[in-house]
């Protein structure tokens, strides 16, 4: 054994699986551990990690297998040590998920597989997406990828962010500041939240968020929390939304009493929008770990402060 290796632990619900792609990199110096006290590096999903946080007392950072990282950043959890998420591969994911349905709602795809039961031939007119403005609220990597793969198909992409301001080669087509948020769902035919969990985010999709909507799909694949509930409900009864297509909720799974599994203008996934595959995460966390190990800094680390 080296005795400057690093040492590395393993928490996640797919522990063998990691082991084994982690071992397949042959990374310098990295030794796998089972000893929480002399772990200084975490594969690690923040919800499973922060019920024994204090136990890994030689912590230097975690790699967290999640992009979400709210588990861990709460004030009465320790933050000595350094945070990174996953990156760079959710895009895709969400872009399908979003336009996925999208596609399905405005050329009827359900109606007609209904229709098709009953042998039912009856065209229904449809909207193309080229007619459509979507705004996404959160201009990140995952925003950024959703912006591009839309105007791909035609349609008008609006941003709202913190600063207001477009980035160098931005994708989207007009950018506005989050205390805009009213007003720039009031230009949507979609809309679409992929912010993380903050303080600043908890409720932000409310009363007067939705005050100017007309008949929007609403999607959330962020973060359950930034949804005013009685707000969201009450704009789909009102057709300020027409449908609302929800992925993440504040609690999970989701309670079998809750008003949303029933709602005929609400369609509920199981927080499958985006996932972790094991092998984009480990690919990720070797390409850190060489940075690190060799002293430089490493790229993507979260800040407590902000939370994200």
């Amino acid at each position: 054994m080296n005795i400057f290796s690093k040492k590395l632990y393993i928490l996640t619900e797919q522990n063998d699986h990691y082991r084994q792609l982690v071992e397949s990199y042959n990374l310098p110096n990295l030794e796998i551990t089972q000893d929480k006290q002399d772990a200084q590096i975490l594969l690690a999903a923040p919800p499973l990690l922060a019920e024994c946080l204090d136990e890994f007392t030689s912590l230097e950072w975690v790699q967290s297998v999640y992009a979400g990282v709210d588990a861990l950043v709460k004030d009465s959890l320790r933050q000595d040590y350094l945070l990174t998420n996953v990156k760079g591969i959710f895009g895709q994911q969400i872009a399908e998920y979003v336009l996925g349905y999208t596609i399905a709602h405005y050329r009827h795809f359900l109606e007609y597989r209904e229709q098709q039961a009953n042998k039912d031939w009856h065209p229904i007119p449809y909207t193309c997406l080229d007619s459509q403005t979507m705004v996404i609220v959160g201009t990140g990597e995952i925003g950024s990828h959703l912006a591009t793969t839309a105007k791909a198909f035609g349609l008008k992409v609006i941003g709202v962010n913190t600063r207001g301001i477009p980035k160098p080669d931005s994708p989207f087509d007009d950018i506005y500041h989050i205390d805009e948020l009213s007003n720039a769902i009031a230009s949507a035919n979609i809309v679409v939240s992929t912010l993380p969990e903050t303080p600043d985010t908890r409720g932000i999709f409310n009363k007067q968020s939705f005050a100017l909507a007309r008949s929007i799909l609403f999607f959330n694949v962020g973060r359950g929390t930034s949804i005013n509930q009685a707000a969201l409900l009450e704009s789909l009864d009102q057709n300020k939304i027409a449908h609302a297509f929800l992925d993440v909720f504040e609690q999970e799974p989701l309670a079998h009493y809750h008003p949303y599994w029933s709602h005929p203008n609400i369609t509920v996934t199981p927080h499958i929008a985006a996932v972790s595959f094991p092998e984009q995460v480990v690919k990720i966390f070797a390409d850190y770990y060489l940075d690190w190990e060799q002293g430089y800094t490493l790229h993507n680390t979260i800040d407590f402060s902000k939370g994200y």
